[in-house]
């Protein structure tokens, strides 16, 4: 799908893969909401690019669909859906303390799974009305998991199930929505540079970066962007997840 002139939602476009995302598909063209959090930061992200900011708690029913229904009244329906909002939760099932709170197991899969799912639901029956390119395209939907949803570590119970989550829904939703000729694919990125490691030491980004076999670095966010663009524009690729991530396999710890 050409991206000139579609309408898009970034949701996390506040900052990371999402601000990264939002700026690259602006830059080919698109009208660009950022649904975020944040909102503050999607208002800076947005102004830089010509888009729109919406505060947007994408694990909630209702606040997603006023998000998109605010996008919607700017732009239209998307056909482009980038889903970036995300949280890593931590903690062993069993810690120093006792059990896990079982809601930060549910926190997790909250945000990561059901708010992904949210996005999805919601702006596929926005694009399924719409008119069909050349191809038979109504939209691209591009979903972000992790490679934790293969390699989760010791403490990232609730971080590897919602991913696993988001992985394990891409091919059954590729094929609901065939009928109406969108298409659904996710990313599995590996270790990248976000705020979030930003903040840490440099000898410990240098490390982890260094695990990494080839290249031996932290992931870019601009190198996700290039691959939600790569998938928007190749309408052969559907119901597929793709791993990014310089062949790296996570450590159980």
């Amino acid at each position: 799908m050409q991206v000139q002139g579609q309408a898009a939602i970034v949701t996390g476009g506040g900052s990371g893969l999402g601000e990264a995302t939002a700026r690259a598909l602006a830059s080919a063209g698109a009208r660009v909401a950022i649904l975020d959090f944040n909102v503050e930061a999607a208002e800076a992200v947005a102004r830089s690019i010509g888009g729109i900011a919406v505060k947007c708690d994408v694990s909630s029913a209702e606040s997603a669909e006023v998000a998109v229904e605010v996008a919607v009244a700017a732009h239209g329906p998307a056909r482009i859906l980038v889903n970036c909002a995300g949280i890593a939760p931590g903690g062993r099932v069993v810690g120093r303390s006792g059990p896990l709170p079982l809601d930060d197991f549910r926190r997790g899969v909250e945000v990561n799974l059901i708010g992904t799912f949210n996005l999805v639901r919601l702006v596929a029956a926005g694009a399924a009305s719409l008119d069909p390119n050349a191809d038979g395209e109504r939209g691209v939907i591009v979903n972000t998991a992790s490679v934790a949803a293969f390699d989760g570590q010791i403490g990232q119970a609730s971080y590897a199930a919602s991913k696993s989550g988001v992985v394990g829904m891409t091919l059954p939703i590729a094929r609901e929505l065939a009928q109406f000729g969108i298409r659904v694919c996710t990313i599995a990125p590996g270790i990248f540079e976000t705020a979030m490691l930003r903040g840490l030491p440099q000898a410990v980004q240098d490390s982890l970066g260094a695990s990494v076999p080839f290249p031996s670095r932290l992931g870019r966010p601009e190198e996700f962007a290039k691959l939600a663009l790569a998938i928007v524009d190749n309408p052969m690729l559907n119901g597929e997840v793709i791993r990014l991530d310089g062949a790296l396999r996570m450590a159980p710890k």
